[in-house]
């Protein structure tokens, strides 16, 4: 792999963020049948493979249920990222040319932002009331990961800018959903002030508040 080893690493980085099952199970999959040189040989062991699957189903189901796909996300807050400083460590550690520890950091740093994106865009489309976004939302990440890990076996600069773009992009759209996030919160805290469950606020919300003050005007 050699000198590819850094568009690797941000590559799986990026995409264990996404789906750290299903990047292991890709992986795992082209040392066991294809043989691609360079990738990490524990990869493609039985154990790992059958696991990788296992937990790659699991999420797959969970991570298209409303709120069931945001605990799991803040389930895999650690997770995710470790699977990526892990991947980072073994591609470091199979090539002598470059510090696995560099390669480790790297990996888990790139995985937890793109985690963070996730997560965010997950907890805008949850304030959607039908389950067909959690669906479509889910569907398109894993098929992006499935691609971009593929592109990688052919072209591993060219999937890491596909990565870097799909991360910058991502950013984007959730600084763009959040006013999104606080409007479902205030409508969430109004509901749970009439039911009973939720200390009253000190005041009138601050939408309302901007409202009266406009009519006074």
């Amino acid at each position: 792999m050699g000198a590819e080893i850094l568009p690797w690493v941000f590559t799986t980085g990026w995409a264990s963020g996404i789906n750290a099952y299903a990047v292991v199970l890709v992986m795992g999959l082209a040392e066991r049948i294809f043989h691609v040189a360079g990738l990490p040989a524990v990869l493609g062991r039985t154990d790992v493979l059958v696991g990788a699957g296992i937990l790659f189903v699991i999420e797959m189901v969970a991570d298209k249920i409303p709120y069931l796909d945001s605990t799991w996300d803040s389930i895999h807050t650690v997770v995710r990222p470790a699977v990526g400083a892990t991947l980072g460590y073994l591609l470091g550690h199979e090539n002598a040319d470059l510090n696995a520890a560099f390669t480790a950091a790297t990996g888990g740093i790139l995985a937890m932002a793109s985690h963070l994106v996730k997560a965010g865009t997950r907890a805008a489309v949850n304030t959607s009331p039908e389950p067909v976004s959690n669906v479509v939302v889910s569907t398109a990440e894993d098929v992006t990961v499935a691609a971009v890990m593929t592109t990688a076996f052919a072209n591993p600069w060219l999937a890491a800018g596909i990565a870097g773009l799909l991360l910058v992009g991502g950013a984007i759209v959730v600084f763009l959903l959040l006013s999104r996030v606080r409007r479902f919160k205030a409508r969430y805290d109004a509901w749970g002030e009439r039911a009973g469950i939720a200390a009253p606020r000190s005041g009138p919300p601050r939408e309302v508040a901007r409202r009266n003050s406009s009519r006074d005007e």
